[in-house]
């Protein structure tokens, strides 16, 4: 794909263009990032914003990597690069997306700084996960399994890059007060790490040795999903009565229509709501929900 920038200009006297570079304007966003109105820096008088066009010398709307590079280091710029299209797709540069993609490593500098100083543990014992940890080690696995399917496949590393922001989010929240907790984290810090490496290779280096390694990330395997932690033990149904949502039960994966049934039947929530009323049918549609038809 092209990289492609806004451009700005001002009409002269002989219905000609003059076109000024990004870096000599000032422009005005909306809250979504919209540019509203731009003025040009040395005499503060509006310019026209052209719209976003290849960059080229005619339109001079080049902006020099090299100025990123040494303002946010080449893996930030690759990253925000990655994120910004995919490989058909033009790539509209913007400094806010710079921004975003330096805030976000960060965020993983941050957070894997923060554990690597929380304390020891010893490895995960997956068969002791309780069902908080469980949860948090599928979000782990799927996007293991997203990232490879995208990746080996379709050679999409925006979506690969979106599923580890998300990754991210979960990993900030995820409780770090016992040595299980410590090991899940290091796992999640981990397949972070492996999953941006192609792309911030400079950084997830430093972070990858931070985290215990005496070999480069560069020569770790790529990581696989463990299948067995995006099987769901539990599942949770909605509990409607007449159509309405009264509520929600936990069951296990492997439950009967009897059993969802059953369970459903005595929800406190569900026992309040039919009291005095006769239950005419049950509908379970598995997986999903129960509605208790009651009049």
């Amino acid at each position: 794909g092209m990289v492609i920038a806004e451009t700005y200009y001002r009409m002269l006297p002989n219905g000609a263009r003059e076109w000024f570079n990004p870096d000599e304007v000032t422009v005005e966003h909306d809250s979504k990032g919209k540019a509203l109105s731009a003025t040009l820096i040395s005499d503060g008088q509006p310019v026209v914003i052209g719209g976003i066009e290849k960059m080229s010398k005619s339109k001079n709307n080049g902006v020099d990597p090299q100025i990123m590079i040494d303002e946010y280091g080449a893996d930030t710029c690759r990253l925000f690069m990655m994120f910004a299209a995919p490989p058909d797709m033009s790539l509209e540069w913007s400094d806010a997306g710079i921004e975003g993609a330096s805030r976000f490593m960060k965020r993983v500098w941050r957070l894997a700084y923060k554990h690597v100083n929380a304390g020891s543990h010893d490895g995960l014992d997956i068969a002791t996960l309780n069902d908080a940890q469980k949860d948090i080690r599928r979000a782990i696995h799927a996007v293991i399994k997203h990232a490879n399917n995208d990746v080996s496949q379709h050679q999409k590393f925006n979506t690969a890059i979106a599923q580890v922001m998300t990754l991210m989010n979960v990993l900030e929240k995820a409780p770090v007060a016992t040595a299980q907790d410590r090991a899940l984290l290091h796992e999640g810090l981990e397949t972070v790490v492996l999953l941006l490496a192609p792309i911030t290779p400079h950084i997830c280096h430093a972070v990858w040795l931070q985290l215990g390694h005496s070999t480069p990330v560069i020569d770790a395997a790529w990581p696989q999903a463990d299948e067995s932690a995006l099987v769901q033990d539990t599942l949770s149904i909605v509990i409607q009565v007449n159509g309405k949502l009264r509520g929600n039960i936990d069951v296990a994966a492997s439950a009967s229509r009897e059993e969802i049934e059953a369970a459903a039947r005595a929800n406190e929530n569900v026992l309040r709501f039919v009291d005095g009323l006769t239950i005419r049918k049950v509908i379970v549609v598995p997986n999903k929900l129960v509605n208790i038809v009651a009049n």
